[in-house]
């Protein structure tokens, strides 16, 4: 429906202030995401989820007026423990957000720190449009199959929202992490000049965004993948962990970057959290390729190829998991399914070649990873 995004986007921002409370497990809005829609048992939810509490509600937006409704609700028992709603106009939505987050917070800890409260209040604009188009680019940005089409919408929202509001740093975040995926998969046209581009997005976010852990995790994951500067990648991902420990993004970046920094037992570690925080996630499969990475830089070549292989049951088009699994599997001495894994590579990406292909692999701060990485995909036949 048409508010759909807008409603989602409520959602993202009632969670992101929760998860600033650092004595609370907040499982992040995606997983949250698999039961819209549906009518839910609250405690099947709590077990699923690994959750005691269940906030749940609706919004109702017609024109300039808003209706907000939410109740928390004990999931080992289905009992209410704080219920409300809230009218008014569009103008008050982030006053709406501030009530909600700090109703569910002194329901179940009365005893909250005022610092924490204070930022967990934290707006992430004063420009309704800009937050808007944010939403908008949200909702494209997202989803579980991303395609170049989706990509180029999202990317145009939040440049939209960044023209509304210029120091908008999670939209500048978003914005740089479009062209992460356009790198990823081989749809930059002027790559120099989106490198650039993407790099100062990045920047731009981490400077304005420096007490912001999406801007930090989104914007410092592109300064490490698109920028090639892995260690300010992984100080960057290390604050946003600081400011928010419940971000299952910013676990999942971490662990990307810790794979590439040569440290794959602790990728592993933090690609697990990131799971744990969004169990139900519908970009799981994007942590689950960091765990495969990882492997792969351990030499388990066997666990990489597996994890590869459960990323791509979800997203088939998912080009960095099919290079991972091909890879792998060659090094396992899996020969047969290299085979077939590079002919669906070739499939996805016809014209990468040996050439080009230090367009897309990750920053490896190890040159053993680097060389081990070609010779697989050299080995399972990737032309010159």
């Amino acid at each position: 429906m048409e508010q759909e995004y807008f409603a989602d986007g409520m959602v993202e921002d009632i969670v992101t202030a929760l998860a600033h409370f650092r004595h609370l497990f907040v499982v992040a809005r995606n997983s949250s995401f698999a039961y819209k829609g549906r009518s839910i048992d609250i405690k099947q939810v709590g077990r699923e989820l690994g959750v005691r509490y269940v906030v749940e509600g609706s919004v109702r937006k017609a024109g300039e007026r808003l209706r907000i409704t939410g109740q928390l609700l004990d999931a080992s028992s289905g009992l209410h423990l704080w219920a409300d709603r809230f009218e008014g106009t569009l103008a008050e939505v982030f006053d709406f957000q501030d009530q909600i987050a700090s109703s569910i917070v002194g329901a179940i800890t009365p005893k909250v720190e005022e610092a924490e409260i204070e930022r967990a209040k934290r707006k992430p604009t004063e420009d309704l449009d800009a937050y808007d188009y944010y939403l908008r680019g949200l909702a494209s940005h997202d989803r579980a199959v991303n395609t170049k089409e989706t990509m180029d919408d999202a990317l145009r929202f939040f440049m939209k929202a960044i023209g509304c509001d210029p120091v908008f740093a999670a939209a500048y975040a978003r914005a740089a992490r479009c062209y992460a995926a356009r790198k990823s998969n081989r749809w930059m046209i002027d790559r120099l000049e989106e490198t650039a581009e993407a790099t100062r997005l990045a920047k731009r976010a981490i400077e304005l965004g420096w007490d912001d852990a999406i801007a930090l995790s989104y914007g410092g994951y592109v300064l490490g993948y698109v920028g090639g500067d892995v260690e300010e990648s992984a100080a960057c991902i290390e604050r946003a962990l600081g400011l928010n420990p419940n971000l299952a993004a910013a676990w999942g970046y971490s662990a990307w970057v810790q794979a590439c920094l040569g440290e794959p037992e602790k990728a592993v570690e933090r690609a697990a959290q990131a799971m744990r925080l969004s169990p139900l996630d519908p970009r799981f499969f994007v942590w689950e390729f960091c765990t495969a990475l990882a492997h792969f830089c351990a030499g388990r070549y066997n666990d990489a190829a597996e994890w590869a292989k459960r990323s791509l049951r979800s997203q088939p088009n998912y080009a960095s998991a099919t290079r991972v699994a091909t890879a792998s599997y060659v090094l396992a001495g899996r020969l047969s399914e290299a085979e077939k894994m590079m002919a669906r590579l070739r499939e996805l990406d016809p014209t990468l070649r040996l050439s080009n292909l230090a367009e897309v692999l990750p920053p490896f701060y190890r040159p053993d990873d680097h060389s081990r990485y070609i010779e697989g995909l050299r080995k399972a036949g990737l032309p010159d």
